[in-house]
């Protein structure tokens, strides 16, 4: 049988103190999950640990949850961050998806000469990431920063981390065989629009200390697809897809 359903709420988690849901998760839990007064469920807030909780229904149309007992201890994913080029709409939910699912920190939107996006909504974004967290068992929630200019990113970006660039049209090495060598815990990931950078952004890139010029192959990527390989590389590599998994508890254990 599987598991409770599992949710994010932005709230203090504490035994025994029960937290009242809005009229929006309350729907969800009780019309779309048909989940009853007194229902099991996991829940989590990115900084208390999981919780075992209970479905308390508080009114015809709210309900709250009481948390029971912490079942997982808070872990943090490692201090990865994602640069990339906001793409079409769809295309863009996808990239801040899989950015979730596979463990990115932090996510930042950049405004490229290329860019096919004049507009991100942030608050649209983090909503998709806290879904990708609650089916992942995930246990934090990355940020997702408002858009700002590649070159105002980069101005704020802290020099003693690396900044893997992936430049399809440059020298550099392979970015498995960069990472192979790679001591640092905490980096970032720079990912290009569709139509790339201009040659005047690849020579700034290529001018900056912190920089590191890779390639994904002999092939031209999407950028999404990019961001998919890149985030693999990264987390094979220097990341915790070495921890071991986590198996939620079902029903019979």
């Amino acid at each position: 049988m599987s598991s409770p359903p599992r949710i994010y709420i932005d709230a203090p988690l504490d035994e025994g103190q029960a937290v009242s849901l809005d009229e929006k998760q309350s729907k969800y839990l009780t019309r779309v999950m048909r989940l009853e007064d007194g229902a099991d469920l996991r829940v989590f807030n990115g900084r208390n640990g999981e919780w075992r909780a209970r479905l308390v229904q508080e009114s015809a149309k709210k309900v709250q949850v009481e948390p029971v007992a912490c079942t997982r201890e808070q872990y943090a994913a490692p201090d990865l961050t994602l640069l990339f080029a906001p793409l079409k709409k769809a295309r863009t939910d996808f990239v801040v998806e899989k950015a979730c699912e596979l463990g990115v920190r932090r996510i930042q939107p950049v405004m490229t000469e290329f860019t096919q996006s004049s507009r991100v909504r942030s608050d649209r974004l983090q909503a998709v990431v806290i879904e990708a967290a609650e089916q992942t068992e995930r246990m934090d929630i990355p940020t997702v920063e408002d858009d700002v200019s590649l070159w105002k990113a980069l101005d704020h970006w802290n020099p003693t981390l690396p900044l893997y660039y992936c430049d399809e049209a440059g020298e550099a090495l392979p970015m498995a065989e960069v990472l192979s060598h790679a001591k640092e815990t905490a980096a970032g990931l720079l990912i290009g629009p569709e139509g790339g950078f201009s040659a005047a952004e690849r020579e700034r890139l290529r001018s900056l200390s912190f920089v590191r010029p890779v390639t994904l192959g002999p092939r031209i990527l999407r950028a999404e697809t990019a961001v998919v390989s890149a985030l693999t590389l990264w987390q094979s590599l220097v990341g915790d897809w070495r921890n071991d998994p986590y198996l939620p508890k079902t029903s019979n254990g």
